[in-house]
């Protein structure tokens, strides 16, 4: 390997932790909830500056994502364990599940729940419905809570919404779409679980996984309004051509909601909203501006490629390298590093393994052997999460060489791709991106760093 694609390589790395970093769940929560014991009071920052305060009598802490272990010990150490009401909850994915002194921590299904998720969407309902007026109920949410806690209505068995949710996310339907169908499927999710705990006040600290922040995405928004409809939940499945492929009990159920013989879920003007209140703590635009500072440090000239990296992640990855042509093409003279923070889909058309980033990091070498960059580069396409697909791998890093690596083992990358294997295809060149679990996430970073060939 040549020495300036194993700098290339290290730098990937280091910019890809500063993004990682910047997505802390246990320094997020510290620098937005206070405690004042002189006044025996709480407060809370929110994102306009203002405080929320107040002195509740009890408080409720419920926490569910893959950060949520971080999340709920960063509120237990500034909270006064006599103000904590009861066993405080932290739902999280096995890969993260950590033992915490006085925290019921479970472990549950992601990205398809089981039956670990449901029993523990009980105990968060049960903990909600326990609070009183005059307390807080202090709800953690990061990525990854619509999964971890399915909460079916009654008359849909857990397995057939597991069963709706797979045929969705195979589908290659938005984030947005698939939780639509969800939060109408829940008891939990659009707002569901502020319904729950009114009338005790509610206040929510999001470290979000989804693109433009939007509240009632993440986690499916169980304590924020939801203006989505049964009508729009049974025309995505309709668009996505699954309506005939859900289970009965979920067309059912749709049905007779579109038809108002069940509640809409909460919309903005219901009054259990009066007490709620939301401060986002942590972001993906914020770990795009964090990698984008670490680029300039490392003295390359920076351009943002794009904030929202949506669509196919195979097509995503070929318009990244047209860019990546234009720019050299207009001559750049110095290390470059073109940065993207986004979450692509996938749709499933083969039976191998993988994720989204990894797919979208073998399509990129794939173009760039068909259009070659003037250039050495390296590029990282990995989730803040540490986890891409129902794999053990972050993502995909790899360099100009890496298709020689994948030929000279007898693997046909063109194959691998159309059959959505990219991981043993990086596997065998070495460019899987091993993290472990994070313990946050904030959705996927892309990072193509080029030293322009100077002739």
């Amino acid at each position: 390997m040549m020495p300036s694609i194993a700098k290339l390589r290290t730098d990937a790395l280091h910019i890809f932790q500063a993004g990682i970093d910047a997505a802390d769940p246990y320094a997020a929560v510290q620098q937005h909830l206070h405690y004042h014991a002189q006044q025996q009071q709480i407060s809370i920052h929110l994102n306009n500056g203002n405080c929320r305060q107040g002195k509740w009598k009890k408080v409720h802490i419920i926490a569910f994502g893959k950060a949520a272990c971080a999340m709920i010990s960063a509120a237990q150490a500034i909270i006064p364990a006599q103000k904590i009401a009861g066993l405080s909850i932290a739902v999280t994915n096995y890969e993260n599940v950590q033992p915490l002194n006085h925290i019921e921590v479970i472990g549950a299904g992601h990205p398809l729940p089981d039956a670990a998720g449901l029993i523990a969407a009980q105990k968060v309902a049960t903990h909600a419905q326990q609070a009183k007026q005059g307390d807080l109920v202090l709800v953690l949410v990061s990525g990854g809570g619509s999964a971890l806690l399915p909460a079916p209505v009654a008359g849909i068995p857990l397995n057939d919404k597991i069963k709706t949710t797979e045929l969705l996310l195979a589908s290659g339907a938005s984030i947005n779409e698939v939780n639509c169908v969800r939060k109408h499927l829940s008891r939990l999710k659009g707002g569901g679980l502020a319904k729950l705990a009114a009338p005790a006040d509610v206040h929510t600290l999001i470290l979000s996984d989804v693109l433009g922040d939007d509240l009632s995405t993440i986690a499916s928004g169980p304590t924020v309004a939801d203006a989505t409809t049964f009508t729009e939940a049974i025309s995505i499945l309709q668009h996505r051509q699954l309506w005939e492929q859900v289970p009965l009990s979920v067309q059912t159920h749709l049905a007779k909601g579109a038809q108002g013989l069940y509640p809409e879920t909460p919309k903005a003007d219901a009054a259990i909203f009066m007490h709620s209140r939301h401060t986002l703590v942590g972001s993906n635009s914020i770990s795009v501006h964090a990698i984008m500072q670490a680029s300039t440090r490392l003295n390359y000239a920076t351009q943002l490629y794009s904030k929202q990296l949506i669509g196919e992640a195979r097509e995503a990855a070929v318009q990244l390298l047209l860019y990546a042509q234009n720019l050299l093409q207009q001559g750049i003279h110095q290390p470059c590093a073109i940065l993207a923070g986004g979450e692509t889909t996938v749709t499933l058309q083969g039976s191998g393994l993988g994720g989204r980033n990894q797919e979208m990091a073998l399509a990129f070498i794939l173009a760039a052997e068909h259009s070659p960059l003037k250039a050495s580069w390296v590029f990282l396409s990995a989730g803040t999460d540490g986890i891409d697909g129902p794999t053990d791998a972050a993502g995909g890093l790899v360099d100009s060489n890496s298709l020689q690596r994948i030929y000279t083992a007898n693997i046909h990358p063109k194959q691998s791709l159309a059959n959505n294997d990219a991981y043993h295809a990086l596997k065998i060149a070495d460019d899987l991106l091993m993290t472990g679990a994070t313990g946050t996430n904030v959705a996927d970073l892309q990072i193509l760093l080029l030293i322009p060939q100077i002739i």
